[in-house]
């Protein structure tokens, strides 16, 4: 405890030297900087330099798939009528493509044609095994089943005329059992053509049917995957049929062509003859000089004054222009070394139907937040702000008072003043170079936030 008190002590002992250094000073130097306070119009702006471009661009891009070569490239800033030539890429490879994919096409075709004709097989195998086939065997089997009932019936004819005349002993046993070898051998092969008959119908009918029909299905799907191989390989034709005509790119309206640059295609080739291009990369612009915009980067530290619709002012060649600002980014983009590590908001000023704009000049813009008219101001390095509160320096003769103030809007050199201050009034310019008590005042705010970091309020 002893020792926070003598750090206390000595520490307010160290804050107390230039109370009596600057109270001398003030004592006998009153010829300070001064401002008197009057009345003036001011404007709250930020201003910025941007490029013009046109708000609505036709974009003329690379159809063509993979990489290709710009053969021809007509020049930027062309007036170019419909149906120009404005590039023209290499064509050799799609003419090479061109050839494969026919001979491939060709090809296709002619196995399609051989699975529909294994399909129409398959379909008449069906019809053929079931109204010719499977009849012809049924009435075969049913043929030899009648001629074998014949037989059995006649064998059980001579079977019961042999036991008979065996009765009155007019043949003999031996030939009695050779009747009966017959009726039964007879009677066998009934019996196997009845089942015959009945595996045919059940089973073997059955058999061959999914067999017919599983290579029916078959063939269905062969020429299925045929077929689409067929549709793929024509597809693939007529692609490069059309991509052939697309190396051509003609102009579909009349207009100016200029080549793409700014950030939006900073990372995209130069676009010049001998370039490599890709599909759906932008080749030409052709602006719409009726819609013309400056796009601005503005800094972070405004964007809660930037709303859509705010008035700006741009000049261009030395001649300023009304605008209005018609798009305010609600993400910034990103800072690096290239920007120097500032963050800005991408925003867009939209420029009133002018003539004699080209896309590409450099704007200087200024966006208005506010105007005021005939206001009391102050310098804002007039003014010391202690916590939520203001205060300056008001100089009456030979004295130096305290006045607390109260601010509203300002730009980056006056703050209107609220409350506090008359016209007429003289106030101390940078009073914490000047003022005693300007300089103690903050001493003792910045020693109460030393004091407080490090717990001595608890002493």
């Amino acid at each position: 405890m002893i020792r926070f008190l003598t750090f206390t002590l000595l520490f307010v002992a160290a804050i107390s030297v230039p109370y009596i250094l600057l109270s001398e000073k003030e004592a006998v130097d009153t010829d300070l900087p001064t401002h008197r306070i009057d009345r003036r119009d001011i404007v709250i702006s930020v201003t910025e330099q941007g490029t013009l471009e046109s708000a609505n661009n036709t974009e003329i891009k690379c159809r063509v798939r993979g990489d290709n070569t710009i053969t021809f490239v007509i020049e930027s800033g062309t007036l170019v009528s419909e149906g120009d030539v404005l590039v023209q890429l290499d064509t050799l490879a799609i003419e090479e493509e061109i050839s494969e994919r026919t001979k491939f096409f060709h090809q296709a075709e002619a196995t399609v044609a051989r699975s529909r004709a294994t399909l129409e097989n398959a379909k008449i195998a069906i019809e053929e095994y079931i109204e010719g086939s499977f009849p012809a065997q049924k009435a075969s089997l049913q043929q030899g089943l009648a001629a074998a009932e014949a037989q059995l019936l006649n064998s059980q004819n001579q079977l019961k005329y042999a036991r008979m005349m065996a009765q009155g002993n007019y043949q003999s046993e031996l030939m009695v059992e050779q009747r009966e070898f017959n009726e039964m051998k007879e009677s066998n092969s009934v019996a196997l053509l009845q089942t015959q008959i009945e595996v045919l119908e059940k089973y073997t009918k059955q058999e061959q049917l999914a067999r017919l029909n599983g290579e029916l299905e078959a063939a269905k799907a062969t020429l299925e995957a045929d077929l689409e191989r067929s549709l793929a390989d024509k597809k693939r034709l007529d692609r490069a049929l059309e991509e052939l005509q697309l190396c051509t790119i003609r102009a579909e309206r009349s207009g100016l062509v200029i080549y793409p640059n700014g950030e939006q295609w900073e990372d995209v080739p130069e676009i010049e003859q001998g370039a490599t291009v890709k599909k759906d990369q932008t080749l030409l612009l052709m602006p719409d000089l009726r819609q013309m915009q400056v796009k601005v980067g503005i800094h972070e530290s405004v964007m809660d004054r930037m709303t859509k619709g705010s008035p700006a002012e741009v000049t261009l060649n030395k001649t300023t222009y009304d605008g209005e600002v018609s798009y305010v980014a609600s993400v910034a983009q990103p800072a690096g070394w290239w920007t120097g590590n500032v963050v800005k908001y991408d925003s867009i000023v939209q420029l009133p139907e002018l003539e004699g704009l080209r896309p590409g000049m450099s704007a200087e813009v200024e966006i208005i937040f506010a105007k005021y008219f005939e206001e009391l101001v102050i310098p804002f390095n007039a003014c010391v702000q202690f916590e939520d509160s203001f205060a300056c320096w008001v100089k009456q003769g030979e004295q130096i008072t305290r006045r607390a103030i109260e601010l509203g809007d300002g730009d980056e050199m006056f703050n209107i003043v609220v409350n506090g201050l008359q016209p007429g009034d003289e106030v101390i310019l940078e009073p914490l170079s000047y003022v005693a008590e300007a300089q103690a005042e903050v001493a003792k705010i910045n020693a109460n936030s030393d004091t407080s970091k490090f717990g001595y309020e608890d002493l």
